[in-house]
């Protein structure tokens, strides 16, 4: 199937949520997301307006979520990318020591798994975390968790290596997010 890779728009913020709400009910959520279905389900539609607002391309170019939107207008995917610069808000993990890109939010619904999908949203996020202007994003990071061998390998296999940093579980300090990165290329 043809997907259109676009930014979201504030207006869809049904979809938003009704993605969000998908993921978090996959079976690899416990260790892909940091939330629950729960929680997600109880969040107000405020929130998700926010959401969606947030990771729109008219809000300028600190966070972007792109979507996978087949022909008759349903979202297969989603991929968030936030930007961290040393000078920034904290996000996740240790504060920025170089302006940087993060992947967060990563879901292909099943039916779309196998297809390709995946490369494609990541290939648009990346890019565009590389096409922004000064100061250079130098790299691209995300974290998985240490028992959900499907996505290390994905992202293995699109380019990500691991850094060797590691961030406890805030649910389960026994457990590891590991993180993983690519280098802005020469």
């Amino acid at each position: 199937m043809d997907y259109v890779i676009r930014p979201v728009r504030a207006e869809e913020w049904p979809l938003v949520k009704d993605i969000r709400l998908a993921a978090l009910q996959d079976p690899a959520a416990p260790v892909a997301f940091l939330e629950t279905y729960e929680q997600g389900l109880a969040q107000p539609d405020e929130f998700w307006q926010g959401r969606a607002a947030g990771g729109a391309e008219s809000s300028g170019d600190e966070i972007r979520q792109f979507i996978a939107e087949a022909p008759e207008g349903s979202w297969a995917g989603t991929i968030s990318v936030l930007i961290e610069r040393p000078d920034g808000n904290l996000r996740f993990g240790e504060p920025a020591k170089v302006h940087q890109a993060h992947v967060v939010g990563v879901y292909v619904r099943p039916e779309a798994r196998g297809s390709g999908l995946a490369d494609q949203l990541f290939r648009v996020g990346v890019d565009w975390a590389w096409s922004l202007g000064e100061p250079r994003i130098e790299r691209v990071r995300l974290y998985v968790h240490e028992n959900n061998p499907r996505a290390s390998a994905f992202y293995r296999r699109f380019g990500f290596v691991p850094t060797g940093e590691t961030l406890a579980e805030t649910d389960d300090p026994a457990a590891l997010d590991l993180e993983y990165e690519i280098v802005r290329p020469a």
